[in-house]
């Protein structure tokens, strides 16, 4: 599901760079590795790097997901330079394993990540919420004959709204009978 969220776009565009998504994976990958284990994933995230910038200029094709050429390389240079931190910080703190833990870094970045993810989703809850409640909704053009019309703004004067106030609340009021018959009660329109 979390490579389904990085995906999503965020008003027009990505909601993760690629240094975000290559932190990460990373992150995730690099628990409980060796010093050794990370050193091999710096040579294949180098080569990886390489092939795809080459890729990138030759117009070679991609066997990765269906994924645009640009963004596929920038991920892979951002992979290579976090798997080159995180080699560096375990050789510079004597790690005999990673844990993401304990990289201060790369916890602060999970964060920034996660706060990013639960703002993007947050405000596609509410804008769902938003087009859910404008699908229930009427707009509508009312043409009246002059004495329905005066009786509306005369309505609407004495109470302080709008014309097209007066005839929402009127709706609002709206009785269907079981044989159909619409009716509205007496009512005082009001703020």
């Amino acid at each position: 599901m979390r490579a389904l969220l990085l995906a999503l776009p965020e008003k027009g565009k990505r909601m993760w760079s690629a240094q975000d998504v290559a932190r990460d994976q990373v992150r995730r990958q690099a628990n409980g590795l060796d010093v050794a284990a990370v050193a091999e994933k710096v040579a294949e995230a180098a080569v990886r790097e390489r092939e795809t910038a080459e890729q990138l200029r030759g117009n070679g094709s991609f066997y990765e997901f269906e994924m645009d050429r640009e963004r596929l390389a920038a991920i892979w240079l951002a992979k290579h330079a976090e798997w080159q931190r995180v080699r560096d910080l375990m050789i510079a703190a004597g790690w005999s394993v990673y844990e993401p833990e304990q990289d201060a870094q790369g916890s602060v970045w999970a964060r920034e990540r996660e706060e990013r993810l639960a703002g993007a989703l947050a405000a596609q809850a509410a804008s769902g919420e938003r087009q859910g409640e404008e699908a229930d909704e009427l707009r509508a053009e009312v043409r009246l004959s002059a004495a329905p019309s005066r009786l509306i703004q005369t309505v609407a004067s004495r109470a302080g709204l709008r014309p097209s106030q007066v005839l929402a609340q009127l709706a609002e009021q709206i009785v269907v009978a079981e044989d159909g018959t619409v009716s509205v009660p007496p009512f005082t329109p009001s703020w």
